[in-house]
């Protein structure tokens, strides 16, 4: 025969109290005594209550959960940086709704409105879109706090953590340009089109133009850093040293990776912006059996397992995923509890790991 759950009358009986009473010390609302408090505590503890989460919902309109929107929960970045929300979610007491948008903004749009319903009581989401970004004005509008990671929405004052992008990149040729090469290519996503192509955005940074940079995609960020220093060292940029994946996928990394390979005046090494980048690159690298770094030199950006593993190892721009994941969760719980900061950028520096990778041009 089963045992009976205890309730809350069950608890108020034996701690000889209100069952109002009971309810404010278990669902952790209101004001009651301290003596009361310790009797409902331990009466709840004898008789083996568990909290009804949606009843206490209902009364106190916070379910402890939290939403998140991320954009490829297959790929390391997220994987890392939803540890670490995790980590504080539950050092906090607080559950997670983890949801995927595959980087598509129909996708996003339904997540957040699944999470809405679900009554989380805040959210930290990866944008798709830098700029239309409708769903999450809407929310801000609504009041429900929101933390953005990895990448900012035009007009959107939100809490915000991300790497600095351009300074990390351009730490990272900075550090082929240093060991004497001049020819460096890169592989980058680019998704965004709209500012007149990748040329044309290469000649406007090149020439010292100004560029709002803050919502641009971390891919973008990072062809600025790799601008920079190429502009800091005094060696002009080849336009056709810099492809476009076009799409977060491996194999249009590899696609345009051999292209660039195979090229009369192919580069003396290569710049990859993502986990997703390097493993196309590397998988154009094996196919055309060229030799690291003997035959090229490589720096990465994002630091995936399988880059220490090999040998040589991968020199990378390792990013502070687990920290970005929990300094998020941390800005967002501050939000949820009522504090009314200005909108907070927080923009972690990256690490270069040196392995490998890199010999002298």
């Amino acid at each position: 025969m089963s045992k009976t759950k205890a309730t809350i009358a069950d608890v108020a009986r034996a701690a000889g109290v209100s069952t109002a009473t009971a309810g404010r010390v278990l669902g952790g609302y209101g004001y009651t005594s301290d003596d009361k408090k310790e009797n409902v505590l331990k009466a709840a503890q004898a008789l083996g209550y568990r909290p009804n989460a949606l009843a206490r919902s209902l009364i106190t309109g916070k379910t402890r959960t939290l939403g998140v929107v991320a954009g490829d929960i297959q790929n390391p970045f997220y994987a890392s940086v939803l540890r670490g929300i995790s980590n504080v979610a539950e050092a906090n007491g607080f559950g997670l709704l983890i949801t995927n948008s595959d980087e598509l903004q129909s996708r996003e749009v339904h997540s957040v409105e699944l999470l809405a319903q679900k009554q989380v009581d805040g959210l930290i989401v990866t944008p798709s879109d830098t700029r239309r970004a409708k769903h999450l004005h809407n929310l801000r509008n609504m009041g429900v706090p929101l933390v953005l990671i990895d990448r900012a929405v035009a007009g959107l004052m939100v809490d915000r953590v991300a790497t600095d992008n351009i300074a990390a990149a351009e730490q990272a040729v900075h550090h082929l340009i240093a060991a004497g090469h001049k020819r460096i290519g890169i592989v980058a996503e680019l998704v965004d089109e709209e500012r007149g192509g990748v040329d044309t955005f290469l000649a406007r940074v090149a020439a010292g133009e100004p560029i709002e940079t803050e919502t641009l995609y971390p891919s973008w960020q990072r062809l600025v850093g790799y601008i920079r220093a190429h502009r800091i060292a005094g060696i002009p940029i080849d336009p056709q040293l810099t492809r476009r994946a076009g799409s977060y996928s491996a194999q249009a990394a590899e696609t345009v990776t051999a292209s660039l390979l195979a090229s009369e005046k192919r580069p003396t090494a290569l710049f990859t912006t993502d986990g997703t980048m390097s493993e196309g690159a590397m998988r154009a690298i094996t196919h055309l059996q060229f030799s690291i770094p003997s035959d090229l030199s490589l720096v990465c950006f994002d630091d995936v397992d399988w880059m220490s593993f090999l040998r040589p190892g991968i020199t990378t721009i390792s990013q502070p995923r687990l920290a970005m994941g929990e300094a998020a969760a941390r800005m967002l719980l501050e939000r949820i509890r009522g504090e009314t900061y200005p909108p907070r950028t927080v923009l972690m520096p990256a690490e270069l790991v040196e392995r490998g990778s890199v010999a002298a041009a």
